[in-house]
């Protein structure tokens, strides 16, 4: 059991840093063996929609291809980004425009995988949701299985606030969707 989680912030050791370490802390408390790749000063091209990768590569050669490929080896996927005007970073949606190729052609090469996202924002009802949903519909998008935290919270994944180190019931919602997670992966491996 493999889990990827990348952290789609710009501060490669801010609080979106610090919520997914969190995650994969507990994954690891869990027996699940986890990476973690940070987007913080990569420099990944934006997708140009040529589709040049429906015949096998992406025409941008740079600090995408690692990730990508760790992401077609990965059982399940955590992704963790900052609210930037009320959805996911600049870095992040990058990198999700950049996976299309993992669509082309019809291989649907993330199909099946599980998905889950950690959003952290200044606020409280800060712009959380809407960024966790704009995970879920990435995963969606790639025939994955989306998660959440589950109850007691129960938002369509991990909300953090603020100082992430502080923010005990956002901690709690990253800890759910960990435990989750990690369940989830031993039922696919039948215990």
């Amino acid at each position: 059991m493999k889990v990827l989680g990348i952290c789609g912030s710009p501060h490669e050791h801010g609080n979106t840093a610090y919520a997914l370490r969190h995650a994969l802390s507990n994954l690891g408390e869990e027996g699940v063996e986890t990476t973690y790749a940070s987007l913080a000063g990569l420099s990944i091209h934006p997708c140009e929609g040529c589709f040049r990768c429906r015949y096998g590569t992406c025409v941008h050669q740079d600090d995408a291809g690692p990730i990508l490929d760790q992401m077609r080896a990965c059982d399940g996927l955590i992704l963790a980004s900052p609210v930037y005007m009320g959805m996911v970073s600049g870095q992040m949606k990058v990198l999700m425009d950049r996976s299309v190729l993992f669509r082309t052609g019809g291989d649907f090469a993330l199909s099946g995988k599980l998905g889950a996202g950690i959003a952290c924002g200044g606020f409280r009802n800060g712009g959380q949701e809407l960024t966790l949903q704009n995970m879920q519909t990435f995963f969606l998008q790639q025939d994955m299985h989306a998660l959440s935290d589950g109850p007691r919270y129960s938002h369509s994944g991990a909300a953090v606030v603020g100082q992430a180190s502080e923010d005990v019931v956002g901690l709690q919602t990253v800890t759910n969707l960990a435990r989750r997670l990690a369940r989830a992966l031993r039922e696919r491996q039948g215990g």
